[in-house]
């Protein structure tokens, strides 16, 4: 499946053939799964990482079963994230979160493209990451029957979202930054920054010890 011609033009963010028949099994396949862990309704941790890794195809083995609920809830509080349904994924083998972020409800991702979010990102509910594309020209673009294309998104570690945020194809979103509510991101965001509105434009920049920059700006000479 991840291998066909047109699974690679996918990654390579060239014109694809949506409707690729290895394409659509795999959506189907995350959907399936995605409707699994929408449905679960009050499980365990391991069960729910469970179900979030089948979204994402990652077939690493669970550690085994601790004796003590709370202390086999800790297994895995540094290997996933933490993960609120409904969501809606499009391909999941494309979709990397690291540990300690936590993703808040109604998260919609088109990973055409690698979608990457890094450790301890936060996220408000009904975010929104687009990283699907088309075609301006609608010569080439013609509907359903035309080609797609993509770009990759990355969200670096430490980051905050607000909730209802867009964020498109193509952006990177620096590490420590903050993105305001109801924001479109259209473009990157530099490390250690607020930005808000639409278009996403920088408000200021964020004052933390976390900033090499600021960090070297401090010190006496």
């Amino acid at each position: 499946m991840t291998t066909s011609e047109e699974w690679q033009k996918m990654l390579n963010g060239e014109l694809y053939n949506a409707w690729d028949a290895d394409l659509q099994a795999n959506r189907q396949r995350c959907k399936e799964a995605c409707d699994r862990f929408n449905q679960a309704g009050q499980v365990t941790r391991r069960r729910k990482v469970e179900l979030w890794r089948d979204i994402l195809g990652d077939t690493r083995p669970l550690p085994p079963v601790h004796p003590n609920f709370q202390e086999d809830e800790k297994l895995f509080e540094d290997t996933d994230p933490f993960v609120e349904p409904p969501i809606s994924v499009d391909h999941g083998l494309n979709f990397k979160v690291g540990k300690k972020t936590f993703l808040n409800f109604n998260l919609l991702v088109l990973d055409t493209c690698l979608v990457k979010i890094g450790e301890r990102v936060l996220t408000g509910p009904n975010l929104c990451i687009y990283g699907a594309t088309h075609p301006l020209d609608p010569a080439v673009r013609r509907g359903i029957e035309g080609p797609e294309a993509g770009k990759e998104v990355h969200i670096e570690d430490d980051v905050w979202i607000g909730g209802s945020v867009i964020i498109l194809a193509g952006v990177t979103i620096g590490r420590g930054s903050t993105v305001g509510a109801g924001s479109v991101v259209t473009r990157r965001v530099p490390p250690f920054h607020f930005v808000a509105v639409n278009p996403a434009r920088i408000i200021r920049r964020v004052e933390t010890s976390m900033d090499p920059d600021q960090r070297k700006a401090s010190q006496p000479e």
